[in-house]
């Protein structure tokens, strides 16, 4: 999406930078994951010795690929969306549209990222089995990921409805 304001510009490159991290992070903890594997793969059969603590570790980074690389959809905006109903509406109705689209889904980030601080708070005195780390941490990519949906969703939102009138529909298609 162009925008008309340095403001708008610097904010949608800060969002850039984060959805970037998010994709970063996601794409380390899957060389992590891959390679951990590769360690218990060896452990068991060329040392006899399994490491027990791959389980759990693979369950965190799963959580952190997942909700990470999700909310960096949100931001990039790949998600699968059927749009027939809304392309046949006339232009102004489609943003309208596609800006309560955008609110809806910042609103379910908003109950993501409620419930997973109700369950860091839950959670934080259990541990978690063989990595003896705060269970937690598990919940933590659920709350990071409610958190970034809410920014991602409400900032595209508000850029939309502040720049509604210069928006074109041809400059979202343009980016992907």
């Amino acid at each position: 999406m162009s925008h008309p304001t340095p403001l708008l510009r610097f904010l949608d490159r800060a969002l850039d930078r984060i959805s970037a991290l998010c994709l970063g992070v996601s794409a380390v903890s899957l060389v992590l994951l891959i390679s951990t594997f590769g360690w218990l793969v060896f452990g068991r059969y060329v040392l006899n010795s399994t490491p027990t603590w791959v389980e759990q570790l693979a369950l965190l980074l799963i959580c952190y690929i997942a909700f990470l690389g999700a909310a960096a959809g949100v931001k990039e905006d790949t998600h699968i969306g059927v749009t027939l109903f809304r392309d046949m509406l006339p232009v102004s109705s489609q943003k309208v549209a596609i800006i309560a689209i955008d609110i809806i889904l910042a609103l379910f980030g908003a109950i993501m990222l409620i419930a997973g601080i109700t369950l860091m708070k839950f959670g934080w005195s259990s541990k978690l089995p063989m990595l003896n780390i705060p269970e937690s941490f598990r919940t933590l990519a659920i709350t990071s990921c409610g958190a970034l949906i809410l920014l991602f969703a409400g900032t595209r939102a508000l850029m939309r409805i502040l720049t509604f009138r210069a928006w074109s529909l041809t400059d979202d298609y343009k980016e992907h």
